[in-house]
């Protein structure tokens, strides 16, 4: 019988929640529940951007949008103030559903305020941890969503997304993303931004 780490029953345990998303994204050929794929592939992005990340992070990573599909996005304003008010909302629901787990499976509480600090704190300037979450999220979200949204989008928006996105990136993640496979349409408004 194997022995799981702590790491591995969090994050067996985020996935079996995530598996719970109504909602559903499509990568390739295969349909998965949202925020299970969105999760996996930030965690993905982490392992590819600094292997030595540290277990705080990689936890925040498979956990920062941990039923956020409990949290409607049509409960806020459809403005940039609700989408960041919106932001706020999922990631502090997050963090505490995360927690929730972490002291379940047996998580010292040093390290479950960490994961809260780095979900709650995405956008905290000058914290490795915070940045390295920041630039995984960016990745994922132009990697597998927002193909989703270009036909739903007209090119302003698309252009202001990009511009938001890109912002928050380290100069290393705007390298990953121009190397990514695009919609040609969003690769030439990324060559536009660098």
């Amino acid at each position: 019988m194997k022995t799981y780490t702590l790491l591995e029953k969090a994050l067996n345990e985020f996935d079996r929640v995530n598996r719970r998303d109504p909602r559903r994204q499509r990568v390739g050929r295969k349909s998965y529940a949202r925020e299970l794929i969105f999760a996996q592939t930030v965690f993905a992005w982490i392992e590819r951007l600094d292997a030595s990340a540290s277990e705080a992070v990689r936890l925040a990573a498979r956990s920062h949008t941990l039923k956020r599909w409990e949290v409607p996005r049509n409960r806020y304003r459809m403005d940039v103030g609700g989408y960041h008010q919106w932001r706020a909302a999922t990631a502090a629901h997050s963090a505490d559903a995360a927690a929730a787990i972490l002291k379940r499976v047996g998580y010292p509480e040093t390290t479950i305020r960490e994961v809260q600090r780095i979900i709650t704190g995405l956008r905290l300037p000058n914290d490795p941890g915070t940045q390295l979450l920041e630039d995984a999220d960016a990745l994922a979200f132009l990697e597998i969503k927002l193909g989703d949204y270009i036909a739903q989008w007209d090119e302003a928006k698309i252009r202001r997304i990009l511009e938001g996105t890109w912002s928050k990136m380290s100069p290393p993640a705007r390298r990953k993303a121009a190397e990514l496979p695009l919609d040609p349409r969003v690769q030439m408004l990324i060559t536009g931004l660098k």
